[in-house]
């Protein structure tokens, strides 16, 4: 299943600092709805909101993680929204699970993400309905 990450009841990949430049467009009407990534792991991104979005839209993804030289791209699904009202919000983000991508740019980012600090979650992590209304979507499940 494509979206299959989304359902583990662990995160799979640590996730790394990484406050960097990205792209997040919208697919349905081709908006940029983020332009930052707040974190990053193989799995997923936490960028800033430069624009509404709702759980469930599809985007796609493009970033050039650090000494790489190499732009990525992948497809993903809003799975979290960050109101920026909790202590340690950076302000309005998103949380987006990625697809997977192909296997160089993988490897590329593993490299590359080894090299950032971790971060640790804020909270423990429970099921959010979004991820089975997606799961259901995507014929995963």
């Amino acid at each position: 299943m494509l979206f299959r990450a989304m359902l583990d009841s662990e995160r799979g990949a640590p996730r790394r600092r990484l406050r960097a430049a990205c792209q997040v467009v919208r697919e349905r009407d081709f908006k940029l709805v983020g332009s930052r990534t707040i974190d990053l792991s193989d799995g997923g991104a936490l960028v800033t909101a430069d624009a509404d979005v709702e759980l469930g839209d599809e985007v796609v993804v493009s970033l050039m993680p650090p000494r790489t030289g190499r732009w990525i791209d992948a497809v993903g699904v809003v799975t979290r929204l960050v109101d920026g009202r909790r202590r340690g919000d950076v302000g309005r983000a998103f949380g987006v699970s990625l697809a997977p991508i192909d296997r160089a740019s993988r490897e590329a980012l593993r490299i590359a993400l080894q090299r950032l600090p971790e971060v640790r979650p804020a909270r423990v992590r429970r099921a959010e309905p979004a991820m089975f209304a997606i799961a259901a979507r995507f014929g995963g499940g």
